[in-house]
């Protein structure tokens, strides 16, 4: 894989994970995760 897109993709997953912990707890169930969801949901971007 090219290492620019490594890089790209890492932002991408570190850029995820901040914005689902910004939320609040009441934003993240209306969405439907929880704070265990994050880091899970965050990976799919690093892919």
């Amino acid at each position: 894989m090219n290492p620019i897109r490594i890089a790209k993709n890492w932002m991408n997953y570190r850029r995820t994970l901040a914005e689902l912990a910004g939320l609040s707890n009441h934003a993240l169930s209306d969405i439907g995760i929880t704070r265990y969801d994050i880091r899970n949901i965050a990976s799919r971007s690093f892919r």
